[in-house]
Formats: C-alpha cells, structure tokens, sequence
C-alpha cells in the first residue's frame, strides 16, 4: 500500500484490488460462511471455545488465500475493522450478484 488510506471510500477499491483472483474471493467467502456459522453456534449451543474456532476460520481461509493466491500482505494487518467490514461487503456482493459491477468500478478485472 503505497499511499496512505484515510476513508473507507478510498480502502474498498484498494481492497477488491488486493482481492483480484477469483479463488482468493472465493476462499475469503468459506471463511466467512463458515466463521458465521461457528460463532452463531457458539452463542446458541456452546461450547465458548467455538468462537475462537469461528475466528480462525475466518481468518485461516483469508490469510492463506493471500499467502498462496494473492501473495499479498492480508489488509487485516493495517486496517482490522475496515478489513472485517469489507469482508462481508464482499461476500454481500457475492451473493446479491453485485461484485463484479464493484470490481469494474474499482478497476479490477472480474475474471473467473
């Protein structure tokens, strides 16, 4: 990251560009899914220690797509909330259909 990032609106396109390999985006939404499905277990059946499963799941997935994808530095590191914020607008996007209009805008090829 080059250039210093002081708003949100100037971290998502540098975001999705640092999530440009389709299975990057994909492992980033395993991770998600599955981190969300652990912590909503977690809260409703138990047992506690779920959540920190829940929390290297979502991460183990995102982290790993970088080193071995992306072979980039994961945004957590320098911007945790904007990170976990954008990881569910990614995966928003995924779902509702939206993600390869905001990867045109952010200038990243949406390959598959």
């Amino acid at each position: 990251m080059a250039t210093r990032i002081s708003t949100y609106a100037e971290f998502w396109p540098w975001y999705l560009s640092e999530h440009a390999a389709p299975l990057t985006r994909r492992l980033h939404a395993v991770g998600t899914g599955l981190g969300l499905l652990l912590l909503l277990a977690a809260l409703l059946i138990g047992p506690w220690w779920l959540i920190l499963v829940a929390l290297v799941a979502g991460y183990g997935f995102a982290w790993a797509s970088h080193m071995v994808v992306e072979r980039n530095r994961p945004a957590s590191f320098r911007h945790p909330w904007w990170s976990l914020i954008s990881d569910f607008r990614m995966a928003w996007c995924m779902v509702s259909g939206t993600l390869d209009e905001e990867l045109r805008k952010a200038g990243v090829t949406p390959a598959r």
